[in-house]
């Protein structure tokens, strides 16, 4: 599932941080496709661990910066999805891989980035267009 311009919110730090996203989850769907998702999960959970904090952190200063009126909307939904990340972690550490789990990951990458951005994260690029 690659990254397409339809999904672009149209701030370049908010847009290049997703194309980072879409890599990191077409590799999990290549794993799965060559057999070696078990492998790659735990790696794919750190990387969203450390990398969703950082791009939520991101995201929420760009927000406040524009007094974007949908903010308390979105932090509550990346505090969702950290709470969700971190429960699935703690399933993958428990499980050590088991498939419910590689498939629970590529559910849960998979909705957030087709979701949130089309849904949620799209309305900062459009809010800051009437800004201009």
């Amino acid at each position: 599932m690659p990254w397409t311009p339809n999904l672009s919110v149209g701030v370049d730090i908010i847009d290049n941080q997703h194309k980072m996203w879409f890599e990191k989850a077409e590799k999990l769907f290549e794993a799965g496709r060559n057999n070696s998702a078990k492998e790659y999960i735990g790696e794919l959970l750190d990387f969203l661990d450390d990398y969703t904090r950082k791009h939520f952190a991101d995201e929420e200063k760009y927000m406040l910066s524009i007094n974007y009126p949908g903010y308390a909307e979105q932090k509550k939904a990346h505090t969702f999805f950290i709470n969700e990340l971190a429960k699935l972690r703690a399933d993958y550490k428990a499980s050590g891989g088991s498939l419910l789990v590689i498939i629970n990951a590529n559910k849960m990458v998979l909705e957030w980035l087709t979701q949130h951005i089309s849904n949620m994260d799209k309305k900062i690029g459009a809010f800051v267009k009437t800004q201009k």
